[in-house]
Order: C-alpha cells, then sequence, then structure tokens
C-alpha cells in the first residue's frame, strides 16, 4: 500500500509529537552521603539540602533537605536559610515542609538514596551535565558543600565520588 505525501507527513508530525512529550528518561540517581561522626563537645546533627545545578549554576531541582522537623509550628524551617548557597538558589522560593523533599536531620553514617527519573522533581529535567550539590550547615559547627559532577540522559555511567572536609564525607552519584 502506498502512502500519500501528506499521509507520512501527518505521521511523522505524530510520531515526533509523542516522543517530544515523553519524558526524558526513566533513570534513577543513586546518591550516598555521608555524615561523619565528629568528636565534638556539643553534636548537633546538620541540617542538610541536597540539590541538581544545570550547567549554568541555576538550581535545576531540590531532592531533599533535612532539617530539624518535629518542632511546634514548624520553626526549625526558619534555620534553613544557614545553608546559604541552597537559601539563595532555591530555598527562599519555597514553602516547607515541602512534600515529598522534606525530611528529618539524619545520623551519623552512609545515607542512601534513589531519587526517580520517571517522577518527582528529576522527571523534568532534560538530558545534559549537571552537578549534584549536598550542603551542610550545622548548630555550633560549621558549614560545608560538595559539587559532584554527572550526566543525566545518556548512557549509565561510572560513579563518582567527591569528598567533604569536615562537615560532610564521601557523596557518591550514580545513574542507574
Amino acid at each position: 500500500m502506498k502512502r500519500s505525501p501528506k499521509s507520512s507527513l501527518a505521521l511523522l508530525t505524530f510520531a515526533g509529537a509523542a516522543v517530544a512529550g515523553a519524558p526524558a528518561l526513566a533513570a534513577d540517581l543513586n546518591v550516598t552521603v555521608e555524615i561523619p561522626r565528629l568528636k565534638v563537645a556539643e553534636y548537633h546533627k546538620p541540617y542538610v539540602a541536597i540539590w541538581v545545578e544545570a550547567p549554568d549554576a541555576s538550581a535545576a531541582a531540590t531532592l531533599a533537605v533535612w532539617y530539624e522537623t518535629g518542632l511546634k509550628e514548624d520553626h526549625g524551617a526558619r534555620w534553613l536559610k544557614d545553608m546559604r548557597q541552597w537559601w539563595r538558589k532555591a530555598g527562599r522560593a519555597m514553602s516547607f515542609p515541602a512534600d515529598g523533599i522534606s525530611g528529618a536531620t539524619r545520623a551519623p553514617g552512609p545515607q542512601k538514596l534513589v531519587f526517580s527519573g520517571a517522577k518527582g522533581p528529576l522527571s523534568k529535567l532534560a538530558p545534559g551535565q549537571y552537578t549534584l550539590v549536598v550542603e551542610a550547615a550545622r548548630e555550633v559547627g560549621g558549614n560545608e558543600t560538595v559539587r559532584v559532577p554527572f550526566a543525566w540522559g545518556g548512557k549509565p555511567g561510572k560513579p563518582t565520588t567527591v569528598s567533604g572536609a569536615a562537615e560532610l564525607g564521601a557523596v557518591t552519584v550514580a545513574v542507574k
């Protein structure tokens, strides 16, 4: 059966529209964040923000924010601005608690997280080069930021690890 040029063009247009409307990637972003056990007189679990930066250093997606969530009237949220870099890029525009993003502070040790590319903040991420940023701030402590580059939308690559110096240990990112 022969197709007319008009029907072939219509079929190509329909197929192109279907592909353009599909999610860019259904992969997962596996992240491990090491919260080090510090030997200090007064230890407080750190507040942590985890987000993705685009190549122009703008915030592409906030993935997680760990802070003291059990306080009355969500008073723990008032200290989120101590994570200065995240706060300036994305935090001040958000309302807290943020569904699917907010969580309680975490104890020392490795924290394993999986972020789905099929739903949530990563579902709108176009293929390309990005940076996962983890920022930690601790009461009576310091502030530290770790940046881990990764490629989104291509073949899964080898895990990449970058280590912090004080408030954060190793941060590992793998696209699966």
